[in-house]
């Protein structure tokens, strides 16, 4: 191995014109963050000029090591090196930063620039899915190369993340960095700015204790380059942190994490070390003085094309190096191992095994988190690349696959979970929000499926990663169990009411609550097909029926789960009356549908498990189950009404929560909150006038 860092008067060049196109692009478009990005371009440019394995022709290329650029707010910081090292980047997208439509909006976007993997922004985001991204890599090999020498493997990569102070003082980063040290991922780079700057000005009115003793007490292994000398003099040190970056490579058992000590828009001539350089553009009176120390022509955009040249050169010569040497591995290793090939090829695409089989239950009595259990248990053998876990709630959730290891360094395995580094049950602790971020963190890595648990009402602690994985498009998987007031005794603190409500407001997003055992199965086929978007299974504590879809019983089958609603049991004619219902209380329709019936109002009951599956079907469908001709409408769930009244119209009424919840049975809290045959009979009365 080269541990010789070879940099030249051009690299310099090359780091300066990255300095002057942040300070441009920023001044041109009149807001933005350039102050990061002017002084971090040294540590930018090393990583991808000189560190990262990096295809400039393949944005895509499975052999690529992957950077996370968890300060969001300093796009430029990466768009300037995708620009200089020739990564679809152009000049004129620099020049249109932060406009409608251009490749360089004012946050990362994963889809939407080619090179970027990760949405970031939301500040420690990008450090907890940095963390899932080297637990998948570990698991990737696991899954297709387990018996490769260290190093050697195609799958072999390292993940490398600049976090700044915002980042450092965010829950989801903490909880994320706890984790990876008890993983051991020794495939993680860790680079904190630490240029004591956020908005408010000195972070010291806000941030008192030593970050790297922070980590280094977690389990990482740390170091520190200070390019101020302790603040006697400023000194890019880029020898010293190249070797810094090479050490922590060596490293392979601990996550590394290297504190660079900066100042915020250096070499800004009167404006380093300003809070103002933060989030506001510098100044053209700052940015002419800034070129004239660097030697540029005082005119917008005024790169050096030489440089520009140079760095582009020197990426293409080595992603063209490093790709071929990769390529050479992974040819063997496919003609070596057939099998793992055909897998790789399927899951890459993201499809399902051909005759995929779901448990089917029969006629009786399962809550919805016990048969989510079983549908697991069945996935396993069937899909190698599925694989999960809770938030420290296994045993309540369901989540743990029959037989299956953890996936954990062997010396963590307890009496109660025996694992390896490529095992399958993930043990997330009590860490909700960092939970969300590892498990897009996993689905980004692009070759697993993984999903994550915990209570429902829990999910309040971790909303911003299931938002970004529909703004992403991912196809993340969220557990929630406990999904209602039936959680009982535990009291309001435990018992969702807005939840559904709030989660439904998420764009992109598919919460699917089943009715029974069967619609539970059909709920987890439905999330692993959809590939574009995330979704919520949210599921029961308690026992809910078994619903008999046997021929002659008058009840559909649970595939009608895939439209997101369907005609459970249809009237005894032309419906006047529809109950609309969802999880536990569809069992609540069917017995008031039967005591509607007796008293001579045909009666339709509709199983909406998703309304956002359901919204997605043609009209044809959709008038199938709730025909406009049928206004009478009801609909039941154990939450807040908010969101139903598109589908049961003016004339229609809902049966829901407005209130919290208390400390009670889950059979006394529905019958005190009006979850009863009599109530939903009264209420469509009442409808019907």
């Amino acid at each position: 191995m080269n541990n010789t860092l070879n940099w030249t008067e051009q690299d310099k060049r090359a780091v300066d014109t990255a300095r002057i196109l942040a300070a441009d692009a920023v001044e041109k478009v009149g807001n933005g963050h350039p102050g990061t990005a002017i002084s971090l371009a040294p540590l930018a440019y090393l990583l991808y000029a000189k560190v990262m394995k990096l295809d400039p022709s393949d944005s895509l290329w499975l052999g690529r090591d992957r950077f996370v650029l968890s300060a969001g707010h300093s796009s430029l910081t990466q768009y300037t090196q995708l620009y200089l090292a020739g990564c679809d980047m152009e000049l004129s997208d620099l020049e249109a930063l932060r406009t409608w439509g251009s490749k360089t909006p004012g946050h990362p976007e994963y889809h939407h620039t080619k090179f970027i993997e990760a949405t970031t922004g939301p500040l420690g985001a990008g450090v907890s899915m940095a963390v899932g991204m080297a637990m998948a890599a570990r698991k990737e090999r696991g899954l297709f190369d387990p018996d490769a020498a260290p190093g050697e493997s195609p799958f072999d990569r390292f993940v490398y993340t600049i976090a700044g102070d915002g980042c450092m003082q965010e829950g989801v980063a903490s909880e994320a960095s706890s984790l990876a040290a008890t993983q051991n991922l020794g495939n993680l780079i860790l680079f904190y700015d630490d240029n004591r700057i956020s908005i408010e000005g000195d972070t010291k009115i806000a941030l008192s204790e030593d970050v790297e003793a922070r980590y280094a007490a977690y389990g990482w292994h740390t170091q520190h380059v200070d390019f101020t000398n302790g603040g006697t003099k400023y000194e890019e040190k880029i020898e010293e942190l190249y070797a810094a970056i090479e050490a922590a490579k060596q490293v392979t058992d601990k996550p590394s994490f290297i504190k660079v000590t900066t100042v915020i828009g250096w070499p800004l001539p009167n404006k380093a070390g300003d809070h103002s350089v933060h989030g506001s553009k510098i100044g053209a009176e700052e940015i002419s003085a800034l070129k004239q120390e660097l030697g540029f022509e005082d005119k917008p955009f005024a790169v050096d094309q030489a440089a520009v040249d140079f760095a582009r050169k020197n990426a293409a010569e080595r992603g063209k190096a490093d790709h071929e040497a990769w390529q050479q591995k992974f040819d063997a290793w496919k003609q070596a191992n057939p099998e793992r090939a055909a897998l790789l090829e399927r899951v890459a695409d993201r499809k399902l095994p051909e005759g995929l089989e779901l448990p089917s239950f029969e006629p009786g009595s399962k809550a919805t988190r016990a048969a989510s259990g079983e549908v697991l248990s069945a996935l396993a053998s069937q899909m190698p690349e599925l694989w999960g876990g809770s938030a420290d709630l296994a045993g309540s959730n369901n989540t743990t696959m029959k037989g299956e290891p953890s996936f954990l360094p062997t010396e963590r395995s307890s009496e109660e979970f025996q694992g390896n580094p490529y095992g399958r049950t993930l043990h997330f602790g009590v860490r909700e929000h960092g939970m969300g971020g590892v498990v897009n963190g996993i689905t980004l890595s692009g070759l697993t499926r993984p999903y994550g648990a915990t209570f429902f009402v829990f999910a309040d602690y971790m909303r911003p990663p299931v938002r970004l994985a529909a703004l992403m498009g991912l196809p993340s998987i969220f557990v929630w169990t406990h999904d209602s007031v039936g959680v009982g005794e535990d009291g309001p603190t435990h018992q969702p009411i807005e939840h559904l409500a709030a989660y439904r407001a998420i764009p992109n997003l598919a919460m699917v609550r089943p009715a029974d055992a069967n619609e539970t199965s059909y709920a987890w086929k439905g999330a692993l097909e959809h590939t574009e978007s995330p979704t919520g299974l949210v599921l029961s504590r308690q026992n809910l029926p078994i619903v008999d879809r046997s021929e002659g019983s008058g009840f559909a089958s649970a595939e009608g789960v895939l439209k997101g609603a369907y005609v459970l049991k249809d009237a005894s004619a032309e419906p006047q009356l529809i109950l609309i219902a969802t999880g536990s209380e569809v069992a609540l329709a069917v017995d008031a549908q039967a005591e509607l019936e007796q008293q001579g109002v045909p009666t339709r009951v509709v199983s909406m498990p998703c309304q956002e599956w359901f919204d997605e079907q043609d009209e044809a469908y959709r008038e199938s189950v709730l025909p406009k001709s049928v206004t009478k409408r009801v609909s039941i769930e154990a939450g807040i009404a908010q969101g139903w009244s598109k589908y049961v119209g003016f004339d229609g009424a809902s049966i829901s929560i407005e209130t919290f919840g208390a400390s009670a049975s889950g059979d006394v809290m529905f019958s005190k909150l009006g979850f009863t045959v009599d109530n939903v009979v009264a209420t469509a009365q009442k409808v019907l006038g």
